[in-house]
């Protein structure tokens, strides 16, 4: 059974820098053989896909994040990292990471582990 643990909630001003941690327990260089992405779910609206990096290291982005955020892994510490650049208020949002085994997807119906979700503000 794959767990995984995401760093704590963070609150920055508009145009600062944030990255997200996504640690995997449950299976030694895990990251190696799932896809794994980051999700981010407003109050009210529904829960996004953002990027995902999966087994061969090709990256995945949104439109809405190309350009800003940034995924990267650590096979070595079975921990994926999401870097946010240029915050905006409209990125404030409670942020999951997800990992699934199968043919790599969008959806976040397809993902069948998640992260407790994480608190991110970009308010000034």
């Amino acid at each position: 059974q794959v767990q995984l643990q995401e760093s704590v909630p963070g609150l920055v001003k508009p145009s600062q820098t944030l990255s997200l941690t996504c640690t995997a327990f449950g299976g030694s260089n895990i990251t190696s053989y799932y896809a794994w992405s980051w999700f981010r779910q407003a109050p009210g609206k529904e829960r996004d896909f953002l990027a995902a990096i999966l087994w061969s290291g090709t990256t995945y982005y949104a439109d809405s994040v190309k350009g800003r955020f940034t995924i990267t892994r650590d096979t070595a510490k079975n921990t994926v990292y999401l870097q946010m650049n240029s915050l905006k208020p409209e990125d404030t949002a409670v942020y999951y990471c997800a990992a699934q085994s199968g043919v790599f997807s969008r959806s976040a119906r397809s993902y069948v582990y998640w992260g407790q979700g994480t608190q991110v503000t970009v308010s000034s």
